[in-house]
């Protein structure tokens, strides 16, 4: 009867790991999206101790809104830091390099930009289409 217990007991251990395991493993990511990404450009600060700035410049194959938006929550974001993804469409004009200026890149890539996503040091997003009309 004591053999059976542990059985049973460890059968259910084995069978909850398992499920752990494939949740933790199967969580949806940037290769779900229909969008296809390409990353151009990162801008990183180099401050290690205070905040942390990000700046992606993003070149996309379509403008699916919710695509965009979910791709740039992806990023990573450091508690206190900001993070900015900016997006252009792949057959436009795109900046070959982003800058720690607001924006990282010269003005005459604004009118080409498509979407804006930011996160501030508080963890407030904001998602703009258009960001430069």
């Amino acid at each position: 009867m004591k053999n059976i217990r542990y059985t049973i007991l460890f059968g259910m251990i084995g069978l909850l790991s398992f499920y752990l395991l494939y949740v933790s493993l199967s969580q949806p990511g940037v290769a779900d999206l229909k969008t296809q990404f390409e990353e151009i450009s990162l801008y990183r600060n180099e401050n290690n101790t205070g905040p942390i700035v990000r700046k992606y410049i993003i070149a996309v194959n379509d403008s699916l809104w919710a695509d965009l938006e979910a791709y740039a929550a992806f990023q990573p974001h450091t508690k206190y830091g900001t993070t900015e993804v900016y997006f252009f469409l792949k057959d436009q004009k795109i900046p070959s390099k982003a800058l720690g200026t607001s924006p990282p890149f010269a003005s005459e890539f604004e009118a080409f930009c498509i979407a804006k996503y930011s996160k501030n040091n508080m963890s407030q997003t904001s998602f703009v289409k258009y960001p430069f009309r």
